[in-house]
């Protein structure tokens, strides 16, 4: 078990929510499910907390009500280094639906919650000793909504 629990606050949606994250990233599971009793303070049956994992980490959502909320602000955010194009698309457009895109990479869902989808060839050309090479790739780079690959590489190599 991890010394570190992620939990994220839900009025109502942490059941759809763990759906809909295990639905997004493989090796992901619902792995645990609680719910309010007659004693309440929320309907009974309604779930109360829910754990899932995401590539073997585990989180929580709780519905706590609407006295607290995750989507004020950008505070907190999960980074998913992809590995190609292809994976950086296949997580945007799902997290993007019923989301917000932002920049830089990063994109809010529907819930509310922040994600950076970022492709490991950008930490790489960030970090290039050569410095002018860096510093147009990451020009590049604050251009973008969604990152793409191609348009950093193309960056980083014009002189």
């Amino acid at each position: 078990m991890q010394k570190i629990t992620t939990w994220l606050w839900f009025d109502t949606e942490a059941e759809e929510a763990a759906e809909f994250y295990t639905s997004t990233f493989p090796d992901s599971r619902i792995t645990d499910v609680s719910r309010y009793g007659v004693s309440g303070p929320r309907p009974e049956g309604m779930v109360m907390t829910i754990g899932f994992e995401l590539f073997g980490r585990e989180f929580y959502g709780l519905n706590g009500g609407s006295n607290a909320k995750i989507d004020e602000g950008p505070g907190i955010s999960f980074m998913v280094e992809c590995d190609s194009q292809d994976e950086v698309d296949r997580y945007w457009d799902k997290l993007a639906d019923g989301g917000q895109e932002v920049a830089c990479g990063w994109v809010t869902d529907r819930y509310g919650v922040s994600w950076q989808i970022i492709p490991k060839r950008l930490r790489e050309l960030l970090a290039d000793p050569d410095r002018e090479k860096a510093q147009r790739a990451m020009a590049a780079m604050l251009q973008m909504t969604k990152i793409e690959i191609e348009e950093l590489e193309q960056a980083a190599a014009a002189a």
